[in-house]
């Protein structure tokens, strides 16, 4: 019965890495190239490369070592690359809606008068 539960445990850890790998390998593709170059991060085909490698390897080799690495490379994507990328394209929460330059995160700044 312990036996089961880890196993469970183990292949539910499997499908979560696998997910991530191909949410950030559909997000990879999604971006710009320009995009890449802009955030001053490494190209796209080098992150479709590595994502890509990170899925197959997901799907068909069960080495736990590569597999983590592909997790590593995925949340890296999605924590750092991601959100320079939005950044730099004008999309996600960063973008400002209104407002003049002077406003600060509580409001207006009135120059403390």
């Amino acid at each position: 019965m312990l036996l089961t539960g880890f196993s469970t445990l183990v292949w539910l850890l499997y499908m979560v890495m696998l997910v991530l790998a191909v949410v950030a390998l559909i997000m990879a593709a999604m971006a710009r190239e320009d995009a890449y170059r802009a955030a001053d991060k490494q190209k796209k085909s080098f992150w479709l490369l590595i994502l890509g490698i990170t899925v197959a390897v997901n799907l068909f080799v069960p080495m736990l070592f590569l597999q983590l690495a592909g997790a590593v490379a995925s949340i890296v994507f999605l924590v750092d690359v991601r959100p320079a990328l939005q950044a730099v394209s004008g999309g996600g929460r960063g973008r400002r809606r209104g407002g003049s330059s002077s406003d600060g995160p509580y409001g207006p700044y009135n120059g403390g008068r």
